[in-house]
């Protein structure tokens, strides 16, 4: 066996090592989550708000104003990042912006990326409290949206550039401005990528917990204002977890929540392939 062959074998091992952890990792938090959790489920606890225990006893109830208090807060957070985000992305390709200063900007973008969830919650807990408000799902939500666009941008970014530049070329020969050729041409083209990016986001809002962990407070309470406070799935976990009698219910909630994101995720493969179909390559 020579030195190429050998390296070869070697990196081999390494890449199928590498693939057998992280699907082993992935099916240990599965198995964990679901043994756990899917046993501890019922009707109740999608449908019912939580009720004050009994000293001794597991908390009573549901979690149903946690479900209701992720929707409220990712859902909205979702659309005003992907409207901002899409009107960014537009803007960094080489047609409006130059390289370098699209470069630079891809790459703030990529720190904001990288940058722990809990400093957007300290930040708008900051601002929160210098202009006298108290945690909501009004301050969540912008929490999470400002958590969400660096995500969404760089996926739409990353979409948009793999556009043909035949296509762009074609409209402006036919007499399109810039602006025409971005919105009716290319985020056409790219429309896949995007909607990915902003289900990918979806899922990032849905399932953290540091952003709104100071921001969006916690209630047993399904919120009937964006002024009040509501809790949320990852809140509620940690809340339910912390309390010995009702890790059973965090587990649950924890499954609650993987099927969601699963489901997110699985609606992003559907649609993206779906769409692919329509696209000229």
């Amino acid at each position: 066996m020579n030195k190429r062959t050998l390296e070869e074998n070697v990196f081999k091992v390494l890449m199928v090592g590498s693939v057998c952890i992280v699907l082993g990792s992935l099916a240990l938090i599965f198995g964990l989550v679901i043994w756990n959790g899917a046993t501890s489920l019922n009707i109740e606890m999608i449908t019912q708000t939580p009720t004050p225990a009994a000293p001794g006893s597991p908390p009573g109830g549901g979690i149903l104003n946690a479900i209701v208090g992720s929707i409220l807060l990712s859902l909205p957070a979702t659309g005003f990042a992907s409207l901002i985000a899409i009107g960014i992305a537009l803007y960094l390709q080489s047609d409006f912006l130059q390289p370098r200063i699209a470069n630079a900007v891809r790459f703030m973008l990529d720190v904001l990326w990288g940058i722990p969830s809990i400093i957007y919650g300290i930040f708008c807990l900051m601002i929160m409290i210098s202009i006298g408000m108290s945690s909501s799902v009004l301050v969540g939500m912008i929490a999470l949206t400002m958590l969400e666009i660096p995500i969404i941008t760089r996926c739409m970014d990353e979409a948009i550039k793999m556009v043909p530049i035949g296509l762009k070329e074609g409209a402006y020969s036919l007499g399109s401005t810039k602006f025409e050729t971005a919105v009716r041409v290319v985020r056409r083209q790219a429309f896949p990528g995007i909607l990915a990016g902003i289900l990918l986001g979806l899922g990032r809002g849905i399932g953290d917990a540091a952003s709104i962990l100071f921001t969006a407070g916690f209630s047993n309470r399904i919120p009937t204002s964006i002024l009040d406070s509501t809790a949320a799935l990852p809140t509620m976990i940690y809340n339910l977890y912390s309390t010995p009698l009702g890790q059973q219910k965090a587990f649950a909630a924890a499954f609650i929540l993987l099927i969601i994101v699963l489901i997110v995720s699985v609606l992003s493969r559907l649609l993206t392939r779906r769409f692919k179909r329509h696209i000229i390559k």
